[in-house]
């Protein structure tokens, strides 16, 4: 278990699952999710898509203990308050965490937007320092995010940010498009991105029996969407490892409800 001031390992159900594969270990970051910190949103879209009710910020051990609740909204008022030292914590955490994973033998994959949704590929410049045998480069040099000063670090997030998914990305960085149905705008729009660009979209389904009857069946409905058939994609299990970046592209990563989710009625979670 790797533990730091912004991110950390070995605390998700999902990533031990597939770091037990041994090739690699997941770090999260968890910030407190929406506008509970009362001084910014980190999830713009969380409204609109019906996501709060159900969020996984609610779930697990940070639905059980306020200490934990209480130390994500610390954090993220760090973000808001300073973002350049709040950008410079997050260096120095995932430096220490790639020399963990060194010391371990397995490849280092990080997950900023564990229960957030910021757009860490823009306006998130940050600095490092690179090791050089010239003397000329003695300051940390400056990166346009934190994905371009990190290439040996796989990143990946679930967004519900839409446009993200036509903006060309670090290669090192996956996004995977997050379903709702709770407003049709956006459950189309959501839609219209994976089929302009192939991006995968996670379904939170309504139990696992209801992912489980869908998962691996080969072609499913496309929703109701208007494009039909060329929306109609494989249905994979989502929740046997959270490594999305190695899932196959085109595909729907089938999610089933937990915790406050197995409640909702918001149009988040189908089936």
């Amino acid at each position: 278990m790797f533990k730091s001031k912004t991110i950390r390992s070995g605390g998700n159900a999902k990533t031990i699952k597939g770091d037990k594969f041994g090739e690699y270990e997941t770090a999260i970051m968890y910030l407190a999710p929406a506008a509970q910190s009362l001084l910014g949103n980190v999830c713009p879209m969380a409204a609109t898509a019906g996501c709060e009710m159900g969020c996984l910020s609610k779930a697990g051990r940070a639905g059980m203990f306020n200490s934990i609740v209480e130390a994500r909204i610390a954090k993220t008022r760090r973000y808001f308050r300073d973002r350049r030292q709040f950008m410079a914590d997050l260096v120095k955490d995932i430096e220490a965490f790639v020399r963990y994973c060194q010391r371990k033998g397995v490849k280092p994959a990080v997950r900023l937007n564990g229960t957030s949704d910021i757009q860490w590929e823009v306006a998130h410049p940050c600095y490092r320092r690179i090791e050089t045998s010239d003397p000329a480069q003695l300051n940390p040099a400056c990166f346009l995010s934190i994905f371009h000063a990190f290439p040996e670090v796989q990143f990946y997030d679930y967004t519900k940010v839409y446009k993200r998914a036509y903006r060309k990305l670090p290669a090192n960085y996956s996004l995977t498009l997050s379903y709702s149905e709770a407003n049709p705008a956006y459950r189309d729009a959501v839609l219209l991105a994976a089929l302009d660009t192939e991006t995968n979209i996670a379904v939170v389904y309504r139990s696992k029996h209801v992912r489980d009857a869908v998962a691996g069946c080969g072609k499913v409905d496309s929703f109701g969407h208007s494009s039909g058939e060329r929306l109609a994609r494989e249905v994979i299990d989502g929740d046997e490892t959270d490594m999305r970046f190695t899932d196959p592209r085109g595909v729907i990563v089938g999610l089933y409800a937990k915790g406050p989710a197995k409640k909702d009625t918001s149009g988040f979670v189908v089936g």
